[in-house]
């Protein structure tokens, strides 16, 4: 389940968005994930860049703090896959990261993932240096992504390429460019032949429009406007094997372009090289794309 939701202020009581996951579940108990926007419990409200700043640096806590302890006890009092959007980090080092966290019904914490391309000029943020996937028992790999990562290919693609069948986007748009995001989510699921969610807040805040796209670039689910609203699919991580092994409409199989003999692409602006020996994901075997 994906709530296209506004968020809570700064400062709001944590039993306000405790209360909001409740009612979800209770109008659909078969959920098995619950995910929120970026920033879901940080809105610094109205305010100019400068405050806005330092009222999400003045509301960070390190990562085992204690939102972490709430979040951890209510992931367990639901037993589902928490997603609850992204919070405000405060670093080992002063850093201010924006860092989604995921966690299991028991309450174990699954998954950090520390946005790695902050929308500069105009958040605050320090970007994360690392890529993260994680496994949700026995249904499939999910990596992370926080808003503006979409807009750089990079990171979806080595996302998919450590075995992820369902990226997540949370996304707090509060600008014009919805309809360009719609683009690189569809994009981004096409060239990587993965699921791909992206969700965003709600208005009168943000833009609204989640989407939910599978490994072809069709749509499975969205919500047209920037009401609050609640998207729901059951989807089949399974998929993404199949279309990697069969072609994009039964065509394109860029995971198979390579041959073992063809010779390295070298990549100047990466200081790297296409290898064609380390191109196909880990996971996908010779036995299930008939290479």
């Amino acid at each position: 389940m994906a709530a296209q939701a506004a968020p809570h202020p700064i400062g709001a009581p944590f039993a306000a968005f405790a209360d909001e996951a409740r009612r979800l579940l209770e109008a659909a108990p078969a959920t098995e994930l619950l995910a929120f926007p970026e920033l879901h419990l940080f809105d610094p409200g109205p305010v100019s860049l400068e405050a806005g700043a330092a009222a999400l640096r003045a509301a960070a806590q390190p990562l085992d703090g204690p939102l972490d302890q709430a979040l951890r006890r209510l992931a367990a009092e639901l037993g589902v896959c928490l997603v609850p959007g992204t919070v405000c980090e405060l670093g080992p080092n002063g850093e201010l990261f924006n860092t989604l966290v995921v966690y299991d019904g028991s309450g174990e914490r699954l998954a950090v993932y520390r946005k790695m391309f902050p929308w500069r000029p105009n958040e605050p943020f320090d970007p994360g240096d690392r890529f993260v996937c994680f496994d949700l028992p026995g249904k499939g790999r999910i990596g992370l992504t926080i808003c503006y990562d979409a807009w750089f290919p990079e990171v979806a693609r080595q996302l998919a390429w450590m075995g992820a069948e369902l990226v997540l986007n949370l996304v707090k748009t509060t600008t014009p460019d919805r309809a360009q995001e719609l683009v690189l989510a569809r994009a981004n699921a096409i060239f990587n032949q993965v699921f791909l969610l992206s969700l965003n807040c709600a208005g009168p805040i943000g833009q609204g429009r989640s989407l939910l796209v599978d490994p072809q670039g069709d749509v499975v689910a969205e919500l047209d406007g920037t009401a609050p609203a609640v998207m729901q699919a059951s989807i089949d991580l399974a998929q993404v094997v199949a279309v990697r092994r069969d072609g994009t409409c039964g065509e394109n199989r860029m995971w198979l372009q390579f041959r073992p003999t063809d010779a390295k692409i070298e990549l100047p602006a990466y200081g790297g090289a296409i290898d064609p020996a380390h191109w196909a994901p880990p996971g996908l075997s010779d036995e299930e794309t008939g290479r």
